[in-house]
């Protein structure tokens, strides 16, 4: 039986959008990979976690996981909305808030900051239910642990590193920035993360196959102007 890849290609939409292409893409799937061959910003980080594995090379990267929402004209980073509303709120309380930024607070659209809210919400719920779902799925004993190396992995255990991967890919003043790549180095070494990550940069035949078809798939996305493109093996 051959087994899909779900090839993620967004560099930022909405959540919404991944969780869509997620739940199809997943039905009577038993194994599912996400190739990360480019970079791939939050919906498409969250989508890569629906994956049983994810691949990367050396020039590939995930990213914050910092929703975007439309406020009318443009999309934007609901986290870096969200920080500084509680940046001038703080003040407020402290009795430090200027003028200026008084009116800057008042001005605000509560639609948009409830918009924000659900949106950060949505995204750790689906982050938190996907690596438990797929990624976390084969995961069935302790690899790195000393304390824990060789015993069984609970399932409160995976909701747990579920948890922290979502705090630590969720954290802004970390990340800094909602476009930041976040390479395979990052996702494997960093205390938070720690995710298991399938490398091909060695796997030369793999590797070429993957850019191959990816330079294809998105060069003729590109020359269509396809907002958004399916690809299975019945249709191109």
């Amino acid at each position: 039986m051959r087994y899909p890849a779900a090839w993620a290609y967004p560099p930022g939409c909405g959540v919404r959008a991944a969780r869509r292409v997620s739940t199809f893409s997943t039905k009577d799937t038993p194994v599912r990979s996400s190739p990360a061959t480019t970079f791939e910003y939050n919906s498409g980080t969250i989508f890569c976690m629906s994956g049983d594995k994810i691949y990367m090379d050396y020039s590939s990267s995930l990213g914050p996981i910092d929703p975007q929402v439309w406020n009318g004209t443009q999309w934007v980073p609901a986290l870096g909305y969200l920080d500084k509303v509680e940046a001038l709120l703080e003040k407020a309380k402290k009795e430090t808030l200027t003028q200026a930024e008084f009116l800057i607070l008042q001005s605000q659209d509560l639609a948009m900051l409830s918009r924000c809210e659900q949106a950060k919400e949505l995204t750790i719920t689906l982050l938190k239910k996907w690596l438990v779902q797929y990624k976390f799925k084969n995961w069935g004993t302790h690899g790195t642990n000393p304390a824990k190396k060789g015993k069984p992995v609970t399932n409160e255990e995976k909701e747990q590193r579920a948890q922290e991967i979502a705090d630590a890919l969720g954290n802004n003043q970390k990340w800094h920035s909602h476009g930041r790549m976040i390479g395979i180095s990052a996702l494997t070494k960093e205390p938070e993360l720690r995710l298991k990550i399938d490398d091909y940069s060695k796997n030369k035949p793999l590797q070429s196959l993957i850019r191959t078809y990816n330079d294809l798939f998105t060069e003729y996305i590109a020359k269509n102007n396809f907002k958004v493109f399916l690809h299975t093996r019945n249709f191109f």
